[in-house]
C-alpha cells in the first residue's frame, strides 16, 4: 500500500472520462506487471474494459510476487522486473485461463529453473516517432495520433486533449532500450505510420531510414530494415515519392493503409484497384522492392470495408513476384471476438477477416505462395485477454497458410518492450483438444523458430545465421555493457498505449 500512496495522483480529467495512459494508471496503482492485465490500445481501436479474468490474473500475479519476492529476499517491484516475475505472470495466467503456457512453479524462486531454447527473432512491426526537430511539420499529427489526442468521434474521450504528451517515450533512444536492450530481439523492421498528408507523416521516411542506418552502423551485421510510405491514391505524386524513397533512402518495403487516404477525393483505396494501385505495384516491381505491407484489421475511423482484406485475392494473383504482408492478420474486432472466445467457440471458430483470409488461402492456392500473416497487436491483445482465442487464430493461420507464411510482429514500443510477448509465444501451446477438434498443428520449437524470425529473414533476404555480435568500442555496445554491469536489464514493464480506467 505504501507504493500506491507514494505514486502521483491519476490525471483527473482523463480518469473521470474513462480512458488513461496505461503507464499513468500503473503509476497511480503502483503496478508495473511483467505482462499486461488490461487490453492496451495503440489507438487503432477503442480500449475495452478489463475483464473479470484479467483482474483475476492481476490478483494472482501479485500473490505470487509477494511470496516469490519474500523467498528471494528482494522487494516486489524488483521481483516483477525479473525473469522470476515473468514466470509468475504465466503461472497466474495458467491458473485463470487453463494451461496454455509452459512454465514450472520453481521458476518464481529460481531463474535457473527455466529451460528455454534460443531463437533468432526478427520483429517485423516496431515503431518510434520523430522529434520536433526531425519533423517539425509532423509534430501536431505525431502528438495527435500516438500520444492520446486522437479521438474517435463521440466514442473517444474529449478530455484527452488536456493531457500534456510525453513524446520522448517513443523516441529512438527509448526505442533502442526497449527493443534491443530489454528484449531478445535480433532484428527489427521500423514501420511507417498512418497519416492524412505527406507533410504530416507521424515519422517521415527520411527519419525511418536514418534510424535504420544509425543502428546498423553500430553493428557488424544489419539489425534493422525500414518501410517506405506507400500511398497509391495520390497517383503521380506517389510514384515520384516512391522513386525518391527507393533511390535515396534505400527502403526495404512499403507500408500502406488502405482505409486512409491522403487524397481529398477518396476516403480509401484497394490494393487490387487496377487504375489506382497497380501502377504503384508495377513501379515497386521495377524498383526491386518486393514487400508490400498492408494494415488489415483493427479498422480505423472511416469505411470499415476499406480496411478489409478482400482485395488481397486478386492482387496477390496478379503480382506473384511480390510479397503481401497482412499486418495484424486481419483481426477485426476486439470486443466481439473476446466475447466469442469466452463462449469457448462452441459452434465454430470463426474470427472475422482472419477466418476469411484462411478460407481464401485454402480456396485459392496462389495465396499461400506470396501472402504472409503478421501477428502484431493481434497476439498481444488476445493472449492477455483470452489465450483460447490466440490458440484458434494461430491454429487457423498455420493450418491454412502453412508455418512458412506467418511473421512475428509486436507493434512495440507501444506495447512496451517486446520481451513479454517473446516469452509468451515461446511458452505458448495449442491444447491437444483443439488440435484434435479443429485440425490444428502443435506449436513445436521448429514451428516457433520459423515464426519468430526465419520466415522474415527469407522475406527480407537476410542471413539468419549471421552472428550479430556485440560491437567493441561503439556507443551502443558501451551502453549495453554498462547497462549489464549495473545489474540490468531493468525492464520498465511499461506499455505506452491507452486502457479503459
Amino acid at each position: 500500500m505504501r507504493e500506491r500512496k507514494s505514486q502521483p495522483p491519476c490525471p483527473k480529467p482523463v480518469r473521470e472520462s474513462g480512458y488513461i495512459r496505461k503507464d499513468e494508471l500503473d503509476d497511480h496503482l503502483g503496478l508495473h506487471l511483467p505482462v499486461p492485465t488490461r487490453t492496451v490500445s495503440n489507438e487503432e481501436f477503442v480500449p475495452v474494459a478489463q475483464t473479470g479474468q484479467q483482474a483475476a490474473v492481476e490478483a494472482e500475479i501479485l500473490n505470487l510476487a509477494q511470496s516469490g519476492a519474500k523467498y528471494i529476499g528482494i522487494d516486489r517491484r524488483r521481483f516483477l522486473r525479473s525473469s522470476c516475475g515473468m514466470a509468475a505472470a504465466f503461472l497466474a495466467m495458467n491458473a485463470v485461463y487453463g494451461k496454455f503456457f509452459q512454465v514450472e512453479a520453481a521458476e518464481i524462486f529460481d531463474s535457473a529453473a527455466a529451460s528455454k531454447r534460443d531463437f533468432f527473432i526478427f520483429d517485423v512491426q516496431t515503431h518510434h516517432v520523430a522529434t520536433r526537430q526531425q519533423a517539425p511539420k509532423a509534430e501536431h499529427e505525431m502528438v495527435d495520433y500516438f500520444l492520446g489526442l486522437r479521438r474517435y468521434g463521440k466514442k473517444m474521450n474529449p478530455a484527452l486533449g488536456s493531457r500534456e504528451p510525453r513524446p520522448e517515450d517513443l523516441h529512438l533512444a527509448n526505442y533502442i532500450k526497449e527493443v534491443f536492450l530489454d528484449s531478445e530481439t535480433d532484428m527489427a523492421a521500423i514501420s511507417a505510420l498512418p497519416s492524412h498528408s505527406l507533410e504530416g507523416n507521424v515519422i517521415p521516411p527520411e527519419q525511418l531510414a536514418n534510424s535504420r542506418n544509425w543502428v546498423n552502423e553500430l553493428t557488424t551485421t544489419p539489425r534493422m530494415v525500414n518501410h517506405g510510405i506507400f500511398s497509391p491514391e495520390l497517383g503521380k505524386l506517389n510514384l515520384e515519392t516512391m522513386h525518391v524513397q527507393a533511390e535515396k533512402l534505400k527502403v526495404d518495403a512499403w507500408k500502406g493503409y488502405t482505409g486512409m487516404s491522403k487524397s481529398k477525393e477518396m476516403s480509401g483505396w484497394r490494393i487490387d484497384d487496377e487504375k489506382v494501385s497497380y501502377p504503384a505495384l508495377e513501379l515497386s516491381r521495377k524498383l526491386g522492392i518486393r514487400n508490400i505491407c498492408l494494415h488489415k484489421g483493427f479498422p480505423l475511423p472511416g469505411n470499415v470495408e476499406e480496411w478489409a482484406p478482400h482485395d488481397i485475392v486478386k492482387a496477390s494473383k496478379d503480382f506473384p513476384d511480390l510479397n503481401f504482408l497482412i499486418y495484424h492478420s486481419g483481426f477485426k474486432d476486439v470486443g466481439s471476438m473476446l466475447a466469442n472466445a469466452e463462449s469457448g467457440f462452441r459452434k465454430d471458430a470463426y474470427v472475422p477477416w482472419v477466418s476469411d483470409l484462411c478460407q481464401w488461402a485454402e480456396k485459392y492456392p496462389h495465396i499461400k505462395k506470396n501472402v504472409y500473416m503478421e501477428t502484431g497487436t493481434t497476439f498481444a491483445v488476445t493472449v492477455t485477454a483470452n489465450p483460447m482465442l490466440t490458440a484458434h487464430i494461430l491454429g487457423m493461420i498455420i493450418r491454412s497458410f502453412g508455418e512458412d507464411r506467418v511473421l512475428w510482429g509486436t507493434d512495440s514500443i507501444f506495447w512496451g518492450s517486446p520481451q513479454w510477448q517473446i516469452e509468451a509465444f515461446r511458452r505458448f501451446q495449442i491444447p491437444e483438444e483443439l488440435q484434435k477438434r479443429f485440425g490444428y498443428k502443435p506449436l513445436t520449437d521448429d514451428v516457433k523458430a520459423k515464426i519468430f524470425g526465419l520466415n522474415a529473414a527469407q522475406v527480407y533476404g537476410v542471413d539468419a545465421k549471421a552472428k550479430r555480435a556485440p560491437i567493441p568500442g561503439d556507443y551502443l555496445e558501451r551502453l549495453k555493457k554498462q547497462y549489464r554491469q549495473a545489474g540490468g536489464p531493468f525492464p520498465s514493464n511499461t506499455q505506452y498505449g491507452w486502457v479503459r480506467a
